[in-house]
């Protein structure tokens, strides 16, 4: 095994405690938190996936795309919950 698989596999392993996080919460701020992890996680996936089959300029511009999918969801997710206090605490009073 070379370090790129090792790589590979310590991300998989902290994907995998991200995805119990998101499971979890205990807020929805966790679990959007936790999102983006995952996402910077593949990025990082898909960046070490193209130097394991050696073409590395093919996976990093997926990479690049999905990094910019993923700032773009999280903000869109964000704004959203900052306009809708209800939705992350049934408690709050409407703006």
């Amino acid at each position: 095994m070379n370090e790129f698989t090792i790589a590979t596999a310590i991300i998989m392993f902290i994907t995998a405690t991200l995805f119990w996080r998101i499971i979890r919460g205990p807020r929805v701020y966790n679990r959007l938190l936790a999102t983006g992890a995952v996402g910077t996680n593949a990025i990082a996936l898909l960046a070490l996936t193209g130097f394991i089959f050696e073409r590395p300029e093919m996976f990093v511009d997926l990479a690049l795309t999905y990094a910019l999918l993923n700032f773009i969801g999280t903000v869109a997710v964000a704004k959203y919950l900052e306009n809708n206090p209800e939705e992350v605490d049934p408690d709050a009073e409407p703006r």
